[in-house]
């Protein structure tokens, strides 16, 4: 029975923590500190893009690619959301507070992993139609959270980048 199963109550209940969380991703999005912030996100995702491009990492080479990439953070928050409600929706509705609270701390590192591979999948498959229609929601989010950026932003991103990568070659 759904209502034995808490379903119903976790849909509500990850509905309501993700308009929440939508509606707070809007007002931090006013600040002028954020909106840069965002812009530095944006320069990231065209950094990534390149590299896996094989594109020379040059702020003119890195300026065609887009702001918005589908394993971005903010997409792996969004499935973690809808996977959780899922997962959570299995544990029976009747069971005491502190079981429901217990299971829920239990099952993060479940719903982290499903939420990772399913992230790591769709980026392999996100030529496919099919794909792109799981894909385009963590897009459309990401327009909150990320912004075009500025030249100066794609340089101090490619720095990072080259920073990153120069130690991994040390390691």
């Amino acid at each position: 029975m759904i209502s034995e199963s808490g379903l119903v109550f976790n849909g509500v209940d990850g509905a309501i923590r993700l308009l929440i969380f939508l509606l707070y991703l809007r007002a931090i999005s006013f600040s002028k500190e954020i909106q840069r912030v965002f812009q530095y996100h944006g320069a990231e995702h065209k950094s990534i893009f390149a590299l896996e491009a094989g594109e020379s990492l040059e702020v003119d080479r890195v300026k065609k690619f887009s702001f918005l990439h589908p394993r971005c953070g903010t997409s792996f928050l969004l499935i973690v959301m809808v996977v959780s409600i899922f997962v959570f929706g299995l544990i029976p509705h009747h069971l005491a507070f502190g079981y429901k609270v217990a299971s829920r701390i239990v099952f993060i590192p479940l719903i982290a992993g499903i939420s990772y591979e399913f992230i790591r999948w769709a980026d392999r498959k996100r030529e496919r139609k099919s794909v792109q229609f799981f894909i385009q929601p963590g897009l459309w989010l990401q327009r909150l959270t990320a912004r075009e950026p500025s030249e100066d932003q794609i340089e101090v991103a490619l720095r990072a980048l080259r920073e990153v990568l120069d130690m991994e070659r040390r390691a």
